[in-house]
């Protein structure tokens, strides 16, 4: 779908559901960088996910958005990172982060309709476009900030 016409649905789609539930993944390898994507449909850089299907679990709907967003495969248990509720989307909105270090990257990603770029980057020096959510769990992740209850 053409990025024009995704953005309306988006909004539409997010103001018409009831709570919604959503999963993102910290992906950090070996050499303490994060995964991160850039969407064609919303600014800034985010960790890879998405929406929880009905009658998906967490973790599959995590793994899910990984192979789709990031060519990534789990090799081992995800670690739960936090439950954040994230009032900047909607007032019924809340996301599920897990911290992933055992993975395969099964297939570069390359642009493609929702993903402009992704790519691993120091957690100490992310892109600048970060998003504030993005930026918050990455101080978590390096100690530098004790988890939040928001996103």
């Amino acid at each position: 779908m053409h990025p024009l016409f995704s953005h309306p649905l988006h909004l539409f789609w997010r103001m018409r559901r009831g709570m919604t539930l959503g999963v993102r993944a910290m992906v950090l390898d070996e050499g303490g960088r994060v995964f991160l994507v850039r969407h064609t449909y919303t600014p800034g850089w985010h960790f890879p996910g998405g929406g929880v299907e009905p009658g998906e679990t967490a973790i599959d709907a995590m793994a899910r958005e990984l192979r789709e967003e990031a060519g990534i495969e789990l090799a081992g248990e995800p670690e739960l990172h936090g439950f954040f509720f994230n009032g900047g989307v909607s007032q019924r909105d809340h996301v599920v982060a897990y911290r992933v270090t055992a993975f395969e990257v099964t297939s570069a990603k390359r642009p493609a309709l929702e993903i402009a770029e992704a790519g691993f980057f120091p957690v100490a020096s992310p892109p600048e476009e970060a998003t504030p959510g993005t930026l918050r769990r990455l101080e978590e992740l390096s100690g530098g900030r004790p988890i939040s209850a928001t996103w």
